[in-house]
C-alpha cells in the first residue's frame, strides 16, 4: 500500500508539470475574419423623413442629391425610399449607378436589394462598360454573378459595331454577349440579322446560329445556319452548309471561309455558279478571289460550261480559273485543267494529260497524247484545238503527228488519215471538210451508193488532202496534191494494208456519260505518241572582221627587209 501511494503521487506530480509547460508556452492566435459589411448606407440627402403608417411602411423617404453606398458601389438620384432594416432601396429620377471604375448605369428608376445585390433598372436604361454601351428600357443586373440582361428590346454599341434585338444578356467579367429574337448587328457596312447571337466584345467576334441567319454588305448576301464573324478583319467562318452570293456568283459548301475582296475558302461538296459567265464548278476544295477573278478548285473538280445549248462537263485533278477585264463588258476567262482530264458533251468528248479552255473563243486545247471524239470520228495528235459553235463542235485543229479515224457502219473497217497536222471543219456539229498538210497517208473505203456497200481500198499518199463531205457524211469530192496511191478490190486486200502503222483505237477510253468523266481510263502499252524532238536551228558564227575590208599586203622577201628607196 505505501509502495502504491507513493507511485500515484508521483504520477500526479509529472502531469501538473506538464500541463505547466504547455500553459507556459506561447499561444497560436488565429486570425480574425475579415468582416464584411453587407448593408446599405446612406451617405447624403437633402431631406428625410419616415412615416410607417403611409403607403411605404419602414422606408425613410429620402429627397435631394440623394447617394448610398454598397460594397464599393455608390448610388446616386433625386429621390428614393430607402428600406434599412430589408438593405433595399427603390430610386427614382436621375438614377446613376457606379461600380468601380469600368462600370456605370443610368436610368429614371431603380430597385436595389443589398441582400442579393440585385438591381432593376427601368427606363431610359444606359450601362456602360469599358468600351460597350447598352441602351435599353428594361434591364436586371445581378453584382454576384456580373450579369445583366434586358428583355424588352435593347441596343449594345461597340464602337463601329451596333447590336439590336429583344432579349440579351451581358457578362461584365468576360464581357460577352447572348442576344435573341429579331437580332441585328451592324458593323461599317455589313448587316447581320439571326435570331440568335453570340459576341465577344473583347475579339469583336460574333458567332451566329439559327436557319434565318443573314449577313449581307453590299451586293454580298451570306445565308448561313452556323457562322463566326470578325468586325475587325471581315472575315467570315460560315459552317453547316452555308451560300455566299456576291452579284451573279455563288458559292456554296459545308465550311466556307469568307473575305470580302479577298480570297474565299470552301471545303466538302462546294458548288461554285457564274451566272453572268453561264458555268459552274463541283469540288472538294475551292478558293476563290472576288476581286481577281483568280481560283482554283481540285478534289473531284468538276466544271460545267452551259453557256452554249449543251452542257459541257470537264473533269481534273485541279483545276485554276484566270478572269481577265474584270467588271466591262469584254470579261472572259481561262480555265487550266491539269491530270487526267476527260471531257464529255454530246457531241464531243475529249480525254488528255492536261488542258486550257478560253471562253473568250469558246476553244479548249490539249496537250500530252489528247483525243477527241465526234460521232464515229476519233482524232490524235500532240495538241488538240477544239473550238466550240452555241451548240456544236465548229472546227478542230490536230498539231504534230495527227491522226483522223472514222469508223465505219459495220463497225469492222476504218477510214483512216495520217499527216503532220491537220484541220477538221464542222456544220451542226458534222464533219464538212478535212484538211490534212505534211506526210498525208489515207486508207479509204469507197462505198457503193445503189447497197451501200463497200467497193475497196483506196490507199494513197501525198503532200496536201483536202476532203469535202455531204451532211450525210458522204464524201463529195477530195482535192490532192500529186499523189501516189493505190486502189483494191475488197477481195485482193494485201494483208497488213487495211490499216495504217500508226492506228489506234481508244473506243474503251471514250466518255460515255457526264458521270464517266470521273472515271479514269488509261491508254494500253505501247499506244502513247512518240516523242519527237524539234530540229534545232543552225548556229551562226558571226566574223568580226568585215568581209568588204581590202586583204593586208604581203611582207617583202627577207632580204628586202630594212631596205630604203
Amino acid at each position: 500500500m505505501r509502495y502504491c501511494s507513493r507511485h500515484r503521487t508521483a504520477t500526479v506530480v509529472v502531469l501538473c508539470l506538464f500541463a505547466l509547460c504547455v500553459w507556459s508556452m506561447p499561444q497560436q492566435r488565429k486570425k480574425p475574419r475579415p468582416r464584411t459589411d453587407d448593408r446599405v448606407y446612406l451617405l447624403h440627402s437633402d431631406e428625410l423623413k419616415y412615416d410607417m403608417y403611409g403607403a411605404n411602411p419602414g422606408a425613410q423617404i429620402v429627397k435631394g442629391k440623394v447617394s448610398f453606398r454598397h460594397k464599393g458601389a455608390r448610388l446616386w438620384c433625386d429621390s428614393a425610399y430607402f428600406y434599412q432594416e430589408a438593405n433595399a432601396v427603390k430610386a427614382f429620377g436621375h438614377v446613376r449607378f457606379v461600380q468601380g471604375d469600368t462600370l456605370s448605369l443610368t436610368c429614371d428608376y431603380a430597385d436595389y436589394d443589398g441582400q442579393t445585390q440585385q438591381m432593376s433598372a427601368r427606363n431610359h436604361v444606359v450601362m456602360k462598360h469599358r468600351r460597350q454601351t447598352l441602351h435599353t428600357d428594361s434591364l436586371n443586373y445581378d453584382r454576384l454573378y456580373n450579369y445583366a440582361y434586358f428583355f424588352e428590346g435593347g441596343t449594345l454599341v461597340d464602337g463601329k459595331d451596333r447590336l439590336v434585338s429583344d432579349w440579351g444578356e451581358y457578362y461584365t467579367d468576360t464581357r460577352q454577349a447572348v442576344f435573341y429574337y429579331n437580332v441585328k448587328m451592324r458593323s461599317t457596312d455589313r448587316l447581320i440579322t439571326t435570331d440568335t447571337l453570340y459576341y465577344d466584345t473583347t475579339k469583336s467576334l460574333a458567332h451566329v446560329v439559327g436557319p434565318k441567319t443573314r449577313i449581307t454588305s453590299g451586293a454580298s448576301v451570306v445565308d448561313t445556319e452556323d457562322a463566326y464573324y470578325d468586325t475587325k478583319t471581315d472575315k467570315a467562318r460560315l459552317y453547316g452548309r452555308s451560300t455566299v452570293v456576291d452579284r451573279q456568283k455563288t458559292i456554296t459548301g459545308d465550311t466556307l471561309l469568307y473575305v470580302k475582296d479577298g480570297d474565299s475558302h470552301g471545303y466538302g461538296n462546294v458548288v461554285y455558279v457564274d451566272k453572268e459567265n453561264k458555268n459552274a464548278i463541283t469540288c472538294d476544295e475551292f478558293v476563290y478571289n472576288e476581286k481577281t477573278g483568280y481560283g482554283y478548285a481540285t478534289k473531284r473538280a468538276l466544271a460545267k460550261d452551259y453557256s452554249q445549248k449543251d452542257t459541257l462537263y470537264a473533269h481534273a485533278d485541279t483545276m485554276k480559273i484566270y478572269t481577265f477585264n474584270m467588271n466591262t463588258d469584254s470579261v472572259f476567262r481561262k480555265v487550266h485543267c491539269y491530270n487526267k482530264v476527260r471531257v464529255f458533251r454530246q457531241d464531243v468528248q475529249a480525254v488528255c494529260d492536261s488542258m486550257v479552255y478560253n471562253s473568250k473563243d469558246s476553244c479548249m486545247t490539249m496537250y500530252h497524247d489528247p483525243i477527241v471524239w465526234n460521232g464515229g470520228r476519233q482524232l490524235l495528235g500532240e495538241v488538240i484545238k477544239v473550238y466550240l459553235n452555241d451548240s456544236t463542235v465548229r472546227q478542230a485543229d490536230v498539231n504534230g503527228q495527227a491522226l483522223s479515224i472514222e469508223q465505219l457502219a459495220d463497225q469492222k473497217h476504218f477510214n483512216q488519215i495520217s499527216s503532220r497536222d491537220m484541220f477538221a471543219y464542222f456544220k451542226e456539229g458534222k464533219l464538212r471538210m478535212s484538211k490534212a498538210v505534211g506526210n498525208v497517208r489515207s486508207v479509204y473505203y469507197p462505198v457503193d451508193d445503189k447497197d451501200s456497200s463497200l467497193i475497196g481500198l483506196d490507199y494513197m499518199e501525198t503532200d496536201t488532202m483536202k476532203m469535202f463531205l455531204s451532211e450525210e457524211r458522204k464524201l463529195e469530192k477530195i482535192w490532192v496534191n500529186k499523189p501516189q496511191g493505190t486502189l483494191y478490190p475488197m477481195t485482193q486486200i494485201p494483208p497488213g494494208k487495211e490499216k495504217l502503222d500508226v492506228f489506234a483505237w481508244f473506243d474503251y477510253i471514250r466518255p460515255t456519260d457526264k458521270d464517266d468523266v470521273f472515271k479514269w481510263r488509261g491508254k494500253g502499252g505501247g499506244n502513247t505518241l512518240k516523242i519527237q524532238k524539234r530540229q534545232k536551228a543552225p548556229l551562226q558564227h558571226l566574223n568580226p572582221k568585215p568581209t568588204n575590208a581590202p586583204p593586208p599586203p604581203p611582207e617583202p622577201p627577207a632580204g628586202e627587209k630594212g631596205a630604203t628607196s
